[in-house]
C-alpha cells in the first residue's frame, strides 16, 4: 500500500496566498521526512480554493528539494494548454528526477479559465480526448505530427525524448482524473490508472475500478494487465487521539475554506452552479476517510483498499488551515498509522 498527500495550497480565510504556498512546501519536505510514498499537486486558477496556478511548475521545485519521494500532478488542467507543452514539461521532469514524476491530467471544469487562457468552452466539452492522446503520443514516440480537429502541425523531434532515463526504461506515469462513466471508458480503453475523487465512497469508487477493467479488456488490454492497474483514491486524513478530536479540526476549519474556495468559480458561460454545503461536505469527508486516531485511520484505509483494490492514496492534510498542525498530522500519518499497515 503507497499513501501520500494531496495537497491543494488552499488558501484559509484570513490567510495570505504566499502562506499557502509555503505550507504546500512544507507539506510535503514533511511528508518525505515521514516515509510517506507521495505527493499530489492540485492545480486551479482565480480562486482561493487552491493557490497553485501551474502543478507542473511547482512539480520541478518540489523534486528538487527532496531525493526519495514521488510528486505527481492532480491535476494539470489539459484543456488550459497545449498538450505537447505538457508533454515537454513532464518529460523533462521524469527525466531530471529520475523517474519520480507522475503526470495526472483532467478536464477540469466550464470555468472563466477557457476565456482566459483563449482554449475556450469546446475545449472542455469536446477536445480532452484528442488532447489526451496526442499527449500520449508526445510522451512515447521519437517524432510526432497532428492532424485532428483542434491540433494540426507538421512532424517534429520530440526532445528531450522521456524514455531516454538513465538506468530506467519508458516515460512519466499519466493518471486521469475520472469522474464520469465516460471518463472512465477514456482511460480504460488507453489503459490509464484513475484518479478517483475524495467525495466518493467505498462502493462507487469500487464500482469505478470495476467498470474500468471492463472497458480494459474490451479494448484489448490483457486482464492481469488490467487488475494491476494503479489507480489513485483522493481522500481526507486528520490524525488524532480520538475521532471526535479530529473531526472537531476538520468541521471548525474546512468549512470557511470551502465556502471561500468553491464559492469563488465563474463559469465561462454564465450557466447556473450549484455548491455542496460545506458543513454537510466536511461532515461527508470525515465518515468517509481516514479523520480519527492511528488505529482507525489504518483500518480504513486497508478497508478502502480491499473493497475497492485500490492501494495507493492521495490524502489531504492541511485540512487544519494551520501550518504547525499540518506538519505535525503528516507526521503522525508516518509514524502511527503507516507503521500499522506495513
Amino acid at each position: 500500500m503507497r499513501v501520500g498527500a494531496f495537497v491543494l495550497a488552499a488558501q484559509f480565510p484570513g490567510q495570505g496566498q504566499g502562506e499557502a504556498l509555503h505550507r504546500a512546501v512544507r507539506t510535503t519536505e514533511v511528508a518525505e521526512e515521514s516515509g510517506l510514498d507521495s505527493v499530489w499537486l492540485a492545480e486551479h486558477h482565480f480562486v482561493p480554493y487552491g493557490t497553485c496556478p501551474s502543478a507542473v511548475t511547482l512539480a520541478g521545485l518540489l523534486l528538487g528539494r527532496t531525493r526519495r519521494i514521488r510528486v505527481g500532478t492532480a491535476v494539470s488542467v489539459l484543456p488550459n494548454i497545449h498538450p505537447v507543452a505538457l508533454g515537454e514539461q513532464a518529460a523533462l521532469l521524469h527525466l531530471l528526477s529520475g523517474g519520480r514524476f507522475s503526470l495526472g491530467v483532467g478536464r477540469g471544469g466550464p470555468w472563466v479559465d477557457l476565456e482566459v487562457f483563449g482554449s475556450g468552452l469546446r475545449a472542455y466539452e469536446r477536445d480532452f480526448p484528442e488532447s489526451l492522446d496526442l499527449l500520449l503520443r508526445w510522451l512515447r514516440e521519437p517524432r510526432v505530427s497532428a492532424d485532428g480537429e483542434r491540433y494540426r502541425f507538421r512532424e517534429v523531434p520530440v526532445v528531450p525524448r522521456p524514455d531516454e532515463l538513465i538506468g530506467g526504461a519508458g516515460g512519466p506515469e499519466v493518471v486521469v482524473a475520472c469522474t464520469s462513466a465516460k471518463s472512465v471508458r477514456l482511460a480504460a480503453e488507453r489503459a490509464l490508472p484513475m484518479l478517483l475523487g475524495m467525495h466518493c465512497g467505498d462502493e462507487e469508487k469500487a464500482d469505478m475500478v470495476a467498470l474500468w477493467r471492463t472497458h480494459a479488456v474490451a479494448a484489448g488490454h490483457p486482464p492481469e494487465a488490467a487488475d494491476a492497474a494503479a489507480h489513485v483514491s483522493a481522500g481526507v486524513a486528520q490524525i488524532a487521539d480520538s475521532r471526535t478530536e479530529a473531526t472537531e479540526t476538520l468541521v471548525k476549519a474546512m468549512p470557511g475554506w470551502l465556502r471561500l474556495g468553491l464559492g469563488a468559480h465563474v463559469t465561462v458561460d454564465g450557466r447556473p452552479r450549484s455548491m455542496r454545503d460545506p458543513v454537510a461536505y466536511t461532515e461527508l469527508l470525515c465518515g468517509l476517510h481516514p479523520v480519527g486516531p492511528p488505529r482507525l485511520a489504518a483500518d480504513r484505509l486497508a478497508a478502502t483498499a480491499e473493497r475497492t483494490g485500490i492501494t495507493r492514496f492521495a490524502l489531504l492534510v492541511e485540512g487544519s488551515g494551520d501550518l504547525a498542525a499540518t506538519e505535525e498530522n503528516v507526521r503522525r500519518m508516518g509514524a502511527e498509522v503507516l507503521s500499522r499497515l506495513r
